[in-house]
């Protein structure tokens, strides 16, 4: 039977946590564009996380596709919950290393405001839109633009005001930048790493998304559970072990008891990995690690090997299987017939887009629009403007 990573109880028990020492909390905030008065009781990274969740762009959220559309089941994933799941495991997973929970929710929650409709397909196709106008699309450099302008809620100042580090995460979580590679960005340091709360997301992201997408299609049927055993031993060694505790529960709970203790190996890796990565390191403080030439928040071998099987086998199996191709071919019909249909004539957009279309380049804000729209919006737009 394959375990978790053996992690010590203390390590994860400890009043400040192992790594307690890396923490970059809200007293160590560059602080934010627009200075503001404190809040009596609600730290800057608390503050963050309201105003991400009181956005339009995150509510937009339950009506974008995460993996399966909505007419497959109304129990699968969508953006939304996808964004929660993420959430609560970064926060566990910075409890547990004892930095800043706060700080890792904020970011986990609005990690993928900035995606457009039906998901990677959406995003692909708006890539390929701008690419003859020499653009492109990044979901992480559109969630840049909703939180600093597009979101108008405060009288004081435009977008949401988030505090440097909350912007910061928002463009770095996933990849580090090169310095002069978008000049505009240049202000978030890109010669320099974030901070761990920062680097956490994308691997919580990973460990998320592909949990929850082996749950869906586990129940969509796109596999069998002998197919899994066999592409990721350590999850068909879990099994095997539930199988023989709980003989006589159904292969539905089997599965799920089977899930669950996977997640749990999967999450103690990341801990023990990221752990073992900075003690190696010798870092000791925020400026270490942003000066380190590597990223420290990692998986331990065992655990990232397993993860990435389990990836390879999702790709196989679900992300690129024929059931999903029809699907993956409307979105991206729906999103190109869309911007060109703008891009033909940007008076048929709404009239503050089409106004900003004047003084900025047509194609970025038809982009902008498509981007921030719901797949269902998506889709009556275009259905109104191809009936069948």
């Amino acid at each position: 039977m394959t375990r978790g990573p053996a992690l010590s109880l203390n390590q994860v028990s400890a009043p400040d946590g192992p790594l307690a020492f890396l923490r970059l909390g809200p007293e160590r905030s560059r602080g934010r564009r627009f200075p503001e008065l404190r809040h009596p009781y609600r730290n800057d990274f608390q503050r963050d996380r309201d105003r991400v969740i009181h956005t339009r762009a995150f509510r937009r959220l339950e009506n974008k596709t995460q993996v399966f559309t909505p007419d497959l089941s109304d129990h699968f994933r969508n953006r939304l919950t996808h964004s929660i799941e993420v959430s609560q495991m970064a926060r566990t997973v910075a409890i547990a290393l004892g930095i800043d929970a706060d700080l890792t929710e904020a970011l986990a929650l609005v990690h993928d405001i900035g995606h457009p409709p039906f998901a990677h397909s959406g995003e692909e196709e708006l890539n390929r839109q701008m690419a003859p106008y020499g653009g492109s699309f990044d979901h992480n450099i559109h969630a840049l633009h909703i939180v600093e302008e597009f979101e108008q809620r405060y009288a004081r100042f435009p977008g949401l005001n988030l505090t440097f580090e909350m912007r910061e995460g928002i463009v770095k979580h996933s990849r580090d930048l090169t310095p002069g590679e978008k000049p505009d960005l240049d202000e978030y340091l890109p010669e320099k790493r974030p901070p761990l709360e920062a680097q956490l997301i994308d691997i919580a992201d990973e460990i998320a998304y592909s949990a929850a997408d082996l749950d869906d299609a586990q129940q969509a049927q796109f596999f069998t559970l002998d197919d899994v055993a066999r592409a990721v031993p350590a999850w068909g060694d879990l099994f095997e072990s539930i199988e023989s505790m709980y003989p006589a529960a159904p292969k539905r709970v089997q599965f799920q008891e089977s899930l669950r203790l996977l997640i749990d190996l999967l999450v103690s890796g990341f801990v023990e990995g990221t752990i073992a990565a900075c003690r190696e390191a010798g870092v000791r403080s925020v400026d270490d690690v942003r000066d380190h030439p590597k990223r420290l928040a990692r998986m331990t071998p065992d655990s990232g090997r397993t993860g990435q099987q389990l990836k390879q086998f999702l790709r196989k199996k679900v992300y690129f299987s024929e059931e999903l191709k029809a699907d993956r071919q409307r979105s991206i019909d729906m999103i190109g017939g869309l911007f060109r249909y703008f891009m033909d004539d940007v008076s048929r957009l709404p009239v503050g887009y089409a106004e900003q279309a004047r003084e900025r380049a047509p194609h970025l804000v038809v982009c902008d629009y498509i981007a921030g729209m719901t797949d269902g919006f998506c889709a009556r737009m275009y259905e109104a403007r191809n009936p069948s």
